[in-house]
């Protein structure tokens, strides 16, 4: 074998070796990542820290500067601010619904709507008590009451309350899964599952200790448990436990990517990647400082710090 020969073979060996010992995972190769390198920018967005939760609206991407009573639009191609809104402080929360961007002011206890294509304000509704966070089920927001332990259902086209119903201790994330919506409660351990079309109570299912995030995969919802450092899986038909599985120190937020769920790790500074298929690591990645809130905008993730004013995007 001549020496041109030989250095092709070594290099296709060595290269297949390579590819064998990486997770091949098909969502990842269409989307032309089949590698996990981790190429994540930031972004240094000013002003007190720490940043609040991220929406994605289809074209922007969405946080709060909680500190500073401010809510930021940012272009997705490159992390450019394309809009700063006044809204009350310490809004924490922040969610879609097809047109308008609604934020909840922890502080004020009341509920901002801006229009998504341009920020106007169209009204601030007096609502909930110390609310944690906000989901869209296609026409209402559901927003967790953390002070009052309990969720407000909000009729998004004229913010009309609908009504109030009682969940566990400390109330956080709230997920919608096509009919009903599940509340993390922080303080009791557990999540509770809600009829989206009358809030009736469908049951309240044991998790891990101190849970905060929760995401929904189109059949399973996610949980993270802050305090000991795992992601817990329940079925969303009954809520029967599917597993329970490790990440990083401190897990926080969670987001579902169409294959796979990423956690932040905030005492860690990364992010875990877990298949849905069954729970397995597909890896660790460096996310900044202190990362608390994630966001999917169809093809990268959103990483806020909440020891800072940075985004990364994974």
């Amino acid at each position: 074998m001549n020496l041109s020969r030989w250095m092709t073979s070594t290099i296709l060996v060595f290269w297949c070796a390579t590819v064998r010992a990486q997770v091949l995972d098909p969502g990842r190769l269409a989307l032309l990542k089949w590698y996990e390198a981790n190429q994540a920018a930031s972004f240094v967005l000013g002003g007190s820290p720490p940043l609040g939760a991220l929406v994605f609206d289809g074209t922007h991407m969405w946080t709060s500067k909680v500190a500073d009573g401010l809510v930021l639009k940012l272009r997705v191609s490159d992390g450019a601010i394309v809009g700063t809104f006044a809204v009350s402080t310490n809004g924490l929360a922040i969610a879609y619904d097809g047109a308008n961007i609604w934020v909840a002011n922890l502080d004020g206890n009341s509920l901002t709507k801006l229009r998504a294509s341009d920020g106007t304000i169209l009204g601030t509704l007096a609502v909930g008590n110390s609310m944690r966070h906000a989901a869209f089920d296609g026409t209402h927001l559901w927003l967790s009451n953390g002070g009052t332990n309990d969720v407000t259902k909000v009729r998004a086209s004229d913010g009309s309350i609908l009504g109030t119903f009682p969940v566990g201790l400390q109330p956080a994330a709230v997920a919608f899964d096509g009919k009903n919506v599940w509340v993390v409660n922080a303080s009791s351990n557990s999540v509770t599952k809600l009829r989206a079309s009358d809030g009736g109570n469908l049951g309240t299912f044991a998790v891990g200790a101190f849970p905060r995030g929760i995401a929904y995969d189109g059949t399973s919802v996610w949980i993270t448990n802050r305090n000991d450092n795992t992601v817990t899986r329940l079925r969303a038909i009954d809520g029967l436990l599917l597993g329970t599985f490790p990440v990083g120190h401190f897990p926080f937020g969670i987001a579902f990517d169409g294959t796979s769920v990423w956690v932040t790790n905030n005492m860690d500074n990364t992010v875990s990647r877990l298949s849905t298929t069954d729970g397995g690591s597909l890896g660790t990645f460096n996310a900044g400082a202190t990362p608390l809130h994630i966001a999917f905008d169809g093809t990268s993730e959103w990483v806020a710090s909440s020891g800072g004013t940075t985004v990364s995007k994974l």
